[in-house]
């Protein structure tokens, strides 16, 4: 993971990650194999969208009520936030390409 570019979230932290800005979260588990293929995409996006969006990942192993919350009943799930809205979802591996494109939209 690349220090400082995307956070590991528990429940405590999240409400004030997500607040403010656009911030997308990845929502994971260790076991889950396309959570493992994406995770690298995840951190290079995290540097290619630095400053314009936050990252940040959740355990869904430790964190069941804020999956629960999230309604997060396939991984990788991948919420964005605007000013701790929920404005998109992403579920599912895909690569590099595809995830930028859908982030590109708000920015």
């Amino acid at each position: 993971m690349v220090e400082g570019v995307v956070e590991l979230m528990t429940e405590k932290e999240f409400n004030d990650f997500v607040k403010e800005s656009v911030v997308v979260v990845d929502f994971f588990a260790e076991w889950c194999m396309p959570c493992v293929m994406m995770g690298p995409i995840f951190e290079e996006l995290s540097e290619k969208f630095k400053g314009k969006i936050k990252f940040a990942k959740v355990n869904i192993n430790g964190n069941e009520d804020l999956a629960q919350k999230f309604e997060v009943s396939s991984i990788p799930n991948f919420i964005l936030f605007k000013d701790g809205e929920v404005k998109e979802r992403f579920v599912g591996a895909m690569t590099g390409d595809e995830f930028e494109e859908k982030l590109k939209a708000f920015v």
